[in-house]
């Protein structure tokens, strides 16, 4: 929004403290060429020459000749920096050295091609930001760049040639120029050098010609570089023109402005004054003074602005002429388009007169085009008003009556000049309450009652004393020009509660979309919170080439085949439809794109039969646009994760394959050798030998069904077919079936506490958690050590612990040693096994409600021994 300049005569603060924000600053110059080979690296050689000879230290920074001799030449006697050698790719790149720069300090550093990137692990990735450091430092640097490298331009560069340049430059690197010297030739002399051999070899020469350096394009790009140039200009001088407190315009270059308001013309004023910035390449601004009384016709200009690449201006004002010039002046325009207004129209008058004459009056400087009614509505067309509320005309009606019987009353009390007093007090109440129209009907009314009841002679409308004359006209003057003030802030109150009301939603809604962890969480807040504006609303989402609803509030809300067809219309042209809009308006929708990235991936819809105010519109607006965002956000994060737990699964798939072939591969081997044995020796073979031997087969086949066995186990976990019975276990009977299972834990030791002999679980499940628990407990303790199993009171919980005397976990291992194919490790070994047992373990005690836990050292073991470790799982008592 723009701000109106409250002394013209005074300089604009920010244009002051954007030049004292330059103070320290290096000084940037841009050479600017309108194509490559017009010479602009050899046009800054030859004036850093001239600096150098005048005396200034001058250094080439970088100057890339590109094996033109002609270049290399023109870089002469200037003392130049080495460059850095950076390998890539088996190859050594030369870079620019920012260190050596900033450590030689000159006075005026050559930096040629601007957009160029930076090899990999140099401290910026863009030649741009090096010189933006420089510039920081204080040293001045002239630089080059082609227009074709400004991001902005970057796609209509690629249309008209065919060629997307890879390298570009924020259009704010050129903002940053102190100064910018347009480098141009005429297309057939650009053709001629390359021809010559002066930019590219003769091969390459060859096909530029048939390619980028055609003809044509080298026109267009002149062109473009030319235009870029003057908007550069247009904003030094309005720059200086803030700066020094200079009123405008100066019709450096050409701009207009479009004046908006609640009438027929309004449409015909944005068209016309589109087809005359199309004339005069100039960029178009719409400028619209809110009221209270806005209609549709306001928003259907507006919205016709952004159709035609214009842009909206929105300002709350009392004085329109004012605020008009206001902004025309800070903006440097040229053109004012107007609508000539028929005699009684609400924005056709300026107190009391036509708005278009009191504009002709003051605007002097600039051209005024008046655009007439549309042919076809040769009068104002009159909507139909709504019933007019006529309850505040009650009310001040009853507060005159009461006020009047009591000063009758009270005629000798108070005196005519005091009941003046109170009746004007009323006046301003009623307008401040009620509006401009009731505060108006109350200063008549009260004035025609203070003449008829309090001046004499009473009871007559006539005035015998000339002074009460005075007082009565004074009276009726302050009452009719305090009721209209008091409308008009009353007006504009109500105006800035919508804005306020507006921004109010906006950052409750952006705090909300915060919170949204999902996709669906995004587009439930989003409807709902267009439901809470409209009424109603819908999100529409592309899935296919098909627009598919995803989020309704209320959830019954349905779409008929008008509105769907509106909502598929904004999809695929990227433009506002519906209700309000110049595109199906008869749809009881306003269906809003949702933009991301620059493609519009689906659409929101509100209910509404009739046009929006600008501040409703707007949230809308800024409600799709916020919603949009989300949405990506929500993708992106779904992509994440979906990226993590692909990655988490290759780790595991990975994990398997190892352990697969280290803990089959490995007892196979052994049961083969035993067998190969038995069957080429078994006769000559002692009895002690075979049965070792038979011994060594049983061990194996066991170890192997114990790992399939816990891959069998993993995957009942993976694919959720756990089914959990919960009953109430004795801890006692469960742990003594557990021991039994697993070898060498024999003589386990079992301490339960009296209060937590029993806990409600699945018994199969348990008694396998005490067995994983107990193997792994064996697996890593010294033979011969103590194992125990303890239970205490835990709040509502039985915790269930199993304590071994073994080699601990390192710390740095506790948190993942429950991870499948985890396998911590102690000093200089890993202890064969799966990794799976206590991954298991911690899936079957999460799916009975419960929690495990692992903890080491042990703080109840010798320091000097090993450190031990204690497996706690919490399970609900019973």
């Amino acid at each position: 929004m723009a701000k109106p300049t409250p002394d013209a005569t005074r300089p604009d603060p920010d244009a002051l403290l954007a030049g004292l924000a330059q103070g320290g600053r290096g000084h940037l110059k841009i050479f600017l060429g309108a194509a490559p080979g017009v010479g602009k690296t050899w046009e800054m050689l030859t004036a850093a020459h001239a600096k150098r000879q005048r005396g200034l230290d001058v250094v080439a920074g970088i100057i890339e000749t590109h094996g033109r001799a002609g270049t290399q030449d023109a870089v002469g006697e200037l003392e130049t920096l080495p460059r850095i050698p950076v390998p890539y790719r088996g190859q050594t790149l030369e870079e620019f050295d920012l260190d050596a720069a900033l450590k030689r300090r000159p006075a005026l550093l050559l930096v040629d091609e601007l957009a160029h990137t930076n090899a990999p692990g140099q401290r910026h990735a863009k030649r741009w930001q090096d010189v933006q450091e420089l510039l920081e430092a204080g040293i001045d640097v002239w630089t080059t760049i082609n227009v074709q490298h400004l991001e902005s331009l970057n796609d209509q560069v690629a249309r008209i040639t065919g060629v997307r340049v890879a390298e570009t430059v924020p259009d704010t690197v050129l903002d940053m120029a102190d100064e910018i010297e347009l480098i141009d030739l005429p297309p057939a002399e650009l053709r001629a050098r390359l021809k010559e051999g002066h930019i590219y070899r003769a091969d390459v020469a060859t096909r530029a010609l048939d390619g980028f350096f055609r003809e044509g394009n080298l026109g267009a790009l002149r062109e473009i570089a030319l235009r870029r140039t003057a908007q550069r200009i247009d904003k030094d001088v309005t720059r200086y023109m803030r700066s020094s407190a200079i009123p405008g315009p100066w019709p450096v270059a050409e701009k207009i402005l479009a004046l908006i308001g609640p009438d027929d013309a309004a449409a015909n004023v944005v068209r016309h004054a589109a087809r005359l910035a199309e004339a005069l390449r100039a960029p178009l601004t719409s400028f619209h003074i809110e009221r209270t009384d806005d209609n549709a016709k306001v928003q259907a200009a507006l919205d016709l602005t952004i159709q035609l690449s214009g842009t909206v201006i929105t300002q709350s004002a009392p004085d329109m002429v004012r605020a008009v010039l206001d902004y025309a002046a800070a903006h440097n325009i040229t053109h004012i388009v107007v609508g000539r207004a028929p005699t009684g129209g609400k924005f056709g008058r300026w107190f009391g007169r036509r708005f278009s004459e009191a504009l002709t009056r003051q605007a002097l400087a600039y051209t005024l085009h008046f655009v007439p009614l549309p042919a076809a509505a040769p009068a104002r067309s009159r909507a139909v008003a709504p019933p007019r509320d006529w309850a505040p005309y009650l009310l001040a009606s009853t507060l005159l009556g009461l006020i009047t019987v009591t000063g009758t009353f009270l005629r000798g009390v108070l005196p005519q000049e005091a009941m003046a007093l109170i009746f004007t007090g009323l006046i301003a109440a009623m307008a401040s309450r009620a509006g401009r129209s009731p505060g108006l009907f109350t200063a008549i009314t009260g004035f025609l009652l203070w003449n008829f009841f309090f001046l004499p002679p009473y009871y007559t409308l006539s005035v015998a004393d000339p002074r009460d004359l005075v007082a009565l006209l004074v009276f009726l003057m302050v009452g009719l020009l305090t009721g209209t003030l008091a409308g008009r802030v009353r007006q504009e109150a109500a105006t800035a509660a919508a804005r306020v009301e507006a921004l109010r939603r906006i950052s409750l809604f952006g705090q909300r979309l915060s919170r949204a962890a999902t996709l669906s969480d995004v587009l439930a807040a989003a409807a709902e919170e267009t439901c809470n504006i409209s009424g109603a609303g819908i999100l529409l989402l592309l899935h296919n080439s098909t627009l598919t609803p995803e989020a309704a509030r209320p959830e019954s809300t349905m779409l008929d085949d008008a509105a769907m067809a509106a909502a598929e219309w904004c999809l695929a042209h990227d433009t506002e439809t519906g209700t309000g809009t110049g595109t199906l308006p008869s749809v009881p929708w306003r269906f809003f794109p949702l933009r991301s990235q620059g493609i519009v991936t689906g659409v929101l819809g509100a209910a509404t039969t009739t046009a929006m105010p600008a501040p409703v519109l707007q949230t809308l607006i800024t409600l799709a646009d916020q919603t949009a965002l989300a949405l990506e956000r929500a993708r992106l994060t779904m992509q994440t994760a979906r990226a993590v737990a692909h990655e988490d699964s290759q780790k595991l798939r990975n994990a398997l394959l190892s352990s697969l072939s280290h803990d089959l591969r490995t007892p196979l081997t052994g049961i083969r050798g035993a067998a190969e044995t038995l069957a080429a020796s078994g006769d000559a073979l002692d009895a002690a030998t075979r049965a070792d031997l038979l011994a060594s087969i049983t061990q194996d086949t066991t170890r192997m069904g114990k790992f399939l066995a816990n891959i069998t186990d993993m995957a009942r976990v993976e694919s959720g077919a756990i089914e959990v019975k919960r009953e109430r276990l004795s801890l006692a009977s469960v742990a003594e079936a557990a021991i039994a299972r697993v070898p060498g834990a024999l003589y386990t030791g079992l301490n339960l506490a009296p209060d937590a002999t029993h806990v409600r679980a699945d018994p199969a499940l348990l008694e396998q958690i005490l067995v994983n628990l107990l193997d792994n407990a064996v697996k890593y303790s010294p033979p011969g050590s103590r194992i125990a199993i303890s239970s205490r009171r835990a709040g509502g919980d039985a915790a269930i612990s199993i304590a071994d005397e073994g080699v601990g976990i390192p710390g740095a291992d506790l948190t993942a040693v429950f991870d499948s194919f985890f396998r911590a490790r102690s000093v200089d070994r890993v202890t064969p096994g799966t990794g799976l047992g206590l991954a298991i373990a911690k899936a079957f005690t999460e799916a009975m409600d419960g929690r495990i836990t692992a903890l080491s050292p042990r703080l109840d073991l010798p320091a000097d021994g090993l450190p031990g470790t204690i497996i706690t799982v919490e399970l609900p008592a019973a």
